[in-house]
């Protein structure tokens, strides 16, 4: 199935990249966290950073594929009152100074279904998000959101894991669009290490299937292993360790320390800095 972000904010990213000769980098972070206006401003800053494609986590209070990091990253933002509301509109303000770099919502399918899934499509598209990554969805239920998102000019992304097997790419590939993101460890979020070699091959195995970009997430957590994925695959992915940066700057009381927006950024900046050497 096509749909109208097809041509939108991902594929011209993608596009970009390729002709700049360079693999492009992701970053995940749960929207809100710790609280809603320092998140902001970690949030406008991240393309200057080096951020090419921003993932978003919408906060949920029981995040099962997640490791303990962005479990924690959760219930901070929900303590400090996040919600899919206010998710939306820290994208419309970021829209509102970058209409270029993609932004994909990510997460579980019980925040979208709690604020009614057409409401939802139609603000997402208003707000300024390009695509959705939501992990409890298989492509058995493509009815219940992936379709209707791909009629509202979402692009729906879709994982592949490690026991993805040949049979089962086909089904899990139908409905895709944007990328396809490549889970390399198995098991939850920021708990292992990533193997170039086997991603090697894994990559090598979905691109027979797809002609899609691939990003591979899960276990990077270094400049050096952000430019070896991204030699391999069209992006990598960081989440957990960008997450923990947060986390480590915050006081006793979890409130942001000064500076914490300051260093995060300059960690994005590290991580990207090998992509565009």
């Amino acid at each position: 199935m096509t749909n109208a972000a097809d041509s939108g904010r991902i594929a011209k990213r993608f596009a970009t990249l390729k002709a700049a000769g360079r693999g492009g980098f992701v970053t995940f972070l749960t929207a809100g966290d710790p609280d809603h206006e320092t998140f902001e401003k970690i949030l406008l800053g991240l393309p200057d950073a080096g951020a090419d494609l921003i993932e978003l986590g919408m906060p949920f209070s029981d995040p099962m594929a997640d490791g303990p990091a962005i479990q924690a990253a959760s219930l901070r933002a929900l303590g400090a009152g996040a919600n899919m509301g206010r998710t939306l509109e820290l994208v419309k303000s970021f829209r509102a100074q970058d209409d270029d770099t993609p932004i994909i919502l990510m997460g579980y399918y019980n925040p979208i279904y709690s604020y009614g899934v057409d409401t939802f499509l139609t603000d997402a598209r208003e707000a300024g998000v390009d695509g959705l990554i939501v992990v409890d969805l298989p492509p058995e239920e493509d009815d219940e959101l992936c379709v209707p998102a791909l009629k509202a000019g979402l692009n729906f992304i879709r994982l592949a894991t490690p026991t993805t097997d040949d049979e089962r790419l086909p089904t899990v590939l139908q409905n895709t669009s944007g990328f396809v993101y490549y889970v390399s460890v198995l098991g939850i979020t920021g708990t292992k290490a990533v193997a170039s070699a086997e991603v090697e091959r894994a990559v090598a195995r979905l691109q027979r299937h797809t002609a899609l970009p691939i990003a591979v997430g899960f276990g990077i957590r270094t400049a050096e292993t952000v430019r070896d994925i991204a030699m391999i695959a069209d992006a990598a992915v960081v989440g957990s360790a960008i997450v923990d940066c947060i986390a480590n700057n915050l006081d006793e009381e979890g409130r942001p320390s000064d500076g914490l927006v300051d260093k995060v950024h300059d960690y994005v900046r590290e991580l990207s800095s090998g992509l565009r050497s």
